[in-house]
């Protein structure tokens, strides 16, 4: 089993066969939402800039007999692009009826070193698609009778992390951005959440910032002494996108062991 995986996950129906669109779907918590849609049998396409990790982890769940998910190679920061994904997916498998904005990147930076290029770059690597990719499939979800949107923000903006400004702020932006496109969206059934991580332990995170500090923190901080990993973050997304949340929206859904 892998780490926060668990004997006897959750089954919901109504995500069988429901197309479901992954924004950096390709490594870390991306991977895991890939792979547990696609357990549930979803119709999953994906889009992430990193092709060859992308390209083994579509192969590696298709031979352990689930449903084979789409990869389409795509930089996020391309908005034609992510719009062509978006339309090739509908085409292919039928409208979208759950949007899961994963894709972001928080490298470590401080104020003095930012430029106004670099902070451009960070809100376009972690907000601005979200936007635009909802934008696009409303109305594949409003012609269908509705669908769940699920923006991936983080506590890094309630707990004031000092160490990666831009980040941030774009993350701290998501929730502003969900509720407004809850607000407008819900006429047309369209639920819109914010999904906010704590201290999930990628392969990334372990390998650039964990240390005897970090394993401090987290056992100082946590509510929940056990480590926080990618697959306990997609139990939650499922959830927010099948019919058994179909009362939820506008919400911020905290997965971080207690630590805010």
């Amino acid at each position: 089993m892998q780490p926060g995986g668990i004997d006897k996950p959750a089954i919901y129906p109504s995500l069988e066969d429901r197309v479901v669109f992954i924004t950096g779907g390709g490594s870390g918590i991306g991977a895991s939402l890939v792979e547990h849609f696609c357990a549930q049998k979803a119709r999953v396409t994906f889009v992430d800039i990193a092709e060859a990790p992308s390209r083994a982890l579509a192969a590696a769940i298709a031979a352990a007999g689930y449903p084979a998910p789409d990869f389409i190679p795509c930089d996020l920061r391309n908005i034609e692009d992510l719009r062509a994904a978006i339309a090739a997916t509908k085409d292919k498998h039928g409208p979208i009826r759950a949007l899961i904005n994963n894709a972001g990147n928080d490298d470590r930076h401080a104020t003095e070193d930012v430029t106004v290029a670099y902070w451009d770059e960070r809100m376009a690597v972690n907000v601005r698609h979200q936007f635009f990719a909802a934008q696009a499939v409303r109305p594949q979800m409003r012609d269908a009778g509705g669908g769940s949107i699920v923006n991936f923000g983080s506590i890094t903006w309630m707990v004031g992390d000092g160490d990666c400004p831009g980040y941030v702020t774009s993350k701290a932006a998501i929730t502003g951005m969900t509720r407004a496109l809850a607000r407008e969206f819900g006429p047309e059934r369209i639920r819109v959440n914010c999904m906010l991580p704590g201290w999930v332990l990628t392969e990334r995170q372990v390998k650039l910032w964990l240390n005897a500090e970090g394993e401090r923190q987290i056992n100082d901080r946590q509510c929940l002494k056990d480590k926080l990993y990618p697959p306990d973050i997609a139990r939650m997304v499922l959830f927010l996108a099948a019919d058994d949340s179909r009362m939820c929206s506008s919400q911020n859904f905290i997965v971080d062991g207690g630590w805010v």
